[in-house]
């Protein structure tokens, strides 16, 4: 990455139509490699095979208001930041982490900015099972509160927050749930690749190539559900859980019982972000490719449908949290320098 990070380098990128990015510089706009020629490998090359940035993590563990626990990671620094530098938080993706992809990403950038940054799991996501009978869900805009006030509180300086796919959900549903008071917390965020029609990501992932990503899901979430029917035996259904071939039918099983939804439906239904945009009023970034496996281009909002607080950027690729640039084997630092372009500019320095 640029050992100048309030000014990202050219990453030989050129502007295509962009929704909402007035005054973006040419670095900012994203076009995909020619050697990734479509959604899914540029889904699939950047998670699995990118070369990343060296990050180490430093883990710290909080019990929860409700007697369970979360572990959060910071990003260690050769110098540490001063109390007052920018907080950075980051909210992953389903089943993902502080090694994932874009976290090891920006994190890095993070580092580089010299910003103090943390990622928190969700819960079950940093390697132990939780303890309680519930994991973690797209609505789960009580658990980003608590994390967030608890850091704004022990935090001198500005806090910002990015969220990848999930985590991006959350984040949304807490901004346009808490509106102005979410501003007291944060002073700008991003959401990124974010499924805010929940219902027509869902229908994606049920059909086609998107099956690949809902198996590769449900390996692991099948692992966790019955460890947790070893916890709480008799929580839900085994052999339904065990037979799922879709996230629908996964969710209809255990995660929306578990965490107070009568079904697929009506969990799908409220944590569908799309809605709640127009009443966010915290500076934010909205970035979803239109090609992205996980959220047909349809389904994405318009500028008419958000607020005035909310920026809007929708290239024509990227895939699924990808935004892989540069001749092979490409890099990942296109995001992270675009996420942190526009949470820089919202940030007082004093």
């Amino acid at each position: 990455m640029s050992s100048t990070p309030h000014k990202p380098a050219s990453s030989g990128t050129a502007p295509i139509k962009v929704a909402a990015a007035v005054g973006a510089t040419v670095e900012l706009l994203y076009r995909a490699p020619l050697w990734l020629p479509n959604r899914h490998v540029q889904t699939i090359v950047p998670s699995l095979f990118a070369r990343r940035p060296a990050v180490s993590f430093r883990r710290e563990r909080w019990d929860t208001p409700d007697g369970d626990f979360i572990d959060l990671d910071w990003v260690a620094h050769d110098t540490p930041p001063t109390d007052t530098a920018p907080l950075f938080v980051l909210f992953h993706g389903l089943e993902g982490s502080s090694s994932s992809h874009y976290a090891v990403a920006l994190m890095a950038a993070a580092r580089e900015y010299g910003w103090h940054g943390v990622v928190p799991h969700f819960r079950s996501c940093s390697g132990p099972l939780n303890r309680l009978p519930r994991f973690y869900h797209l609505a789960d805009s009580n658990e980003v509160d608590w994390i967030l006030r608890r850091l704004r509180a022990a935090h001198r300086g500005p806090v910002v927050a990015a969220g990848v796919s999930l985590g991006g959900n959350v984040l949304l549903r807490w901004l346009g749930e808490r509106q102005a008071d979410a501003a007291r917390v944060v002073a700008a965020t991003a959401a990124i690749s974010t499924p805010i029609d929940v219902h027509a990501g869902g229908r994606a992932l049920s059909q086609g190539f998107g099956l690949v990503y809902t198996r590769s899901f449900l390996k692991t979430l099948k692992r966790k559900a019955s460890q947790k029917l070893e916890q709480f035996p008799g929580l839900f259904d085994r052999d339904a859980m065990l037979a799922s071939r879709t996230m629908y039918e996964f969710d209809n099983v255990v995660t929306a019982p578990l965490h107070g939804f009568r079904d697929t439906d009506d969990y799908w239904s409220i944590a569908t972000t799309r809605p709640l945009l127009p009443h966010i009023q915290v500076p934010t970034l909205v970035l979803n490719a239109r090609n992205d496996p996980f959220l047909p281009a349809e389904a994405l909002p318009s500028r008419h449908e958000v607020s005035a607080a909310v920026e809007l950027y929708q290239p024509e690729h990227g895939g699924h949290a990808g935004f892989m640039t540069g001749p092979f084997p490409g890099r990942i630092d296109w995001l992270s320098r675009r996420v942190f372009g526009y949470l820089e500019r919202h940030v007082d320095h004093g």
